[in-house]
This record gives structure tokens, sequence and C-alpha cells, in this order.
């Protein structure tokens, strides 16, 4: 099945050029914009959406709804989904494009099965597609067939087999390293700064790991603009590893270092209006004053 009318909540910064591009291939792309910041809805503009005024009317229209939203909202917009589809007695193919645990996946297919509604389970890697370049959706389900028909459409659809959870499961492994090793190089230079050892770090750095060291002065500044989304995915990779039987400490200090990076003032920041100009070593010291002080042990000897 080739889609005619595909859905995207929400138009994100991935969303909105996945819808773009989808567009641009001759699907009519619609979001629901009830509600929506003004910009998101700048966002769906730039992706050229055309909006409708509910879920029901979305879920009448759509052939296939595509979730990319922060996976702290997954399962809710899951069931808004699956509500209006009861509501209105009809199905769309939903496609939970978010960055969860196999588990969550697993959960959620159970609630749009629940409305009779088929589930893909799919990971994004990569970033958002423009001219050019294309971006990677994992896709994993009985039927795959509604989203590998968009294959080449301006993104790349590899199919990973019937079960559910593997997409999701493959998104996981993979931002487990390039997050968090977002969270472990700013973890670093955060310790140092504490132990009044930056300077002594980053000159060693510069004689021994210079690979490393041009990677977080490219990346460390500008975590705060995605911190406070990354941290339920941060929470939900543990879970994984944890579902494997592997430890899933790293990712849950990795989730504790982006909330300290949400609550910076740089924390307010989006992808368009990061200062360009500030540098890694002008951030860190404002990530270490927003440590939260250990708690005083009032334990009596």
């Amino acid at each position: 099945m080739t889609a005619s009318c595909i859905a995207v909540m929400a138009p994100g910064d991935m969303g909105h050029a996945v819808g773009k591009v989808l567009g641009d291939h001759g699907h009519d792309v619609i979001t629901c914009l009830a509600g929506r910041s003004k910009r998101t809805r700048g966002l769906a503009a730039k992706g050229n959406f055309r909006d409708v005024p509910d879920l029901e009317s979305l879920v009448t229209q759509a052939d296939l709804i595509l979730s990319i939203l922060p996976p702290a909202r997954a399962i809710k917009q899951a069931k808004d989904m699956a509500a209006a589809m009861k509501a209105q007695d009809t199905t769309a193919v939903y496609v939970d494009c978010n960055a969860v645990s196999p588990a969550t996946a697993a959960e959620t297919a159970a609630i749009l099965a629940e409305a009779g509604a088929p589930f893909i389970d799919c990971g994004i890697i990569g970033l958002a597609p423009q001219p050019g370049r294309s971006t990677k959706f994992y896709v994993s389900g009985p039927d795959t067939s509604p989203m590998t028909a968009l294959d080449g459409q301006g993104i790349t659809v590899i199919d990973l087999g019937d079960g559910i959870g593997r997409a999701s499961g493959l998104k996981m492994a993979y931002a487990s390293l390039t997050k968090g090793t977002n969270a472990l190089y700013t973890a670093v230079l955060m310790l140092a700064q504490h132990l009044d050892l930056f300077d002594e770090l980053i000159d060693e750095f510069e004689d021994s790991q210079q690979a490393a060291l041009k990677n977080m002065r490219a990346r460390v500044q500008r975590l705060p603009a995605d911190a406070g989304r990354w941290v339920r995915e941060m929470e939900e990779i543990a879970d994984t590893y944890r579902e494997a039987g592997l430890p899933g400490g790293f990712h849950t200090a990795a989730a504790d270092i982006f909330r300290i990076l949400d609550a910076t003032p740089f924390g307010n920041e989006t992808r368009e209006t990061i200062d360009p100009d500030r540098t890694m070593e002008a951030s860190i010291p404002v990530y270490v004053d927003h440590i939260k002080p250990k708690p005083k042990d009032t334990t009596d000897d």
C-alpha cells in the first residue's frame, strides 16, 4: 500500500522535516495543531502540513499515522489516537517512530490493537531529512509494507522483520552510544570543573584525546536545547538494558546529566535559537552551577 494521506504527530524538529519530504513526493501530509505552540505551528507551516481541527478528523482522513514526538508523550498519544479511532469507528496504520524501549513499543502496539489498528514499530536514526540527505527509518512488525512503500521518498526504510520491538531495540542500542556518549563527555567536563582541574584536563586531552576533545567542543554547548526531551529517552534506554539483564545505570546517570542541562538558562533554547558563539568552555561552569547540592547527612554519630 502506498499511503496517499499521511498524518505526522507532531511537526517538531524531526517531524516537520519528515512531513516536508513526504509532501514533496506527492503525499497529502496532515497534522492537528489544536493546542500546539507557536513554534510547532511555524514548523508545520515550514513543512507545508495541512492542519485538521481534531484527532477525530485526523484518523478518518489518514491512511498512515507517524508518531514522532518526545518519548515521554508516546503512550498518551497512542491512547488518544486509539480513542479517536474507536469514536469514529475507523482505523489507520499507526507507526510508533519514538525513542522508546521494546517493552514500551509492545505496550503501544497493545493499545492500538484494542482499536483494531495495524501497528508498525519504527526507530529513526540520523538527522532530519532534507534535499540530498535521507534519514533511516528502521521498521519491524507483522506487515511493514505501508512504510517500506515510502522507501526512497526522502527517507530510507529498512525492514528488520516481524517482531515488534526489533526496530525500537535497534534505536535504543544506537542512541545509548551516541547520546550516551554526549552525556558522558559533559559529565567528565563538569567533574573537572568542580575539581578545579578543567584547564589541566583540557591540556591532557589536547595531547592524548584529540578526537574526543574535538567532539566535545562541537557538541557539549548545544545539548541543553535537546536535553529535556532526552531525559525520558535515556530512561527508556536504561529500561532496555535492564530488560536484557544488563545494568541500566549508565543511562540513568545520563538522564540525570540531561536534567541538569535542561535546568540551565540554555535549556530554554531551541535548535533555531542556540547561541552559535557560545563555547564548551563557557557552558560548563553554568552547568556546574546547576548541580543540586548533595543533601546534608543529619544522622547522629
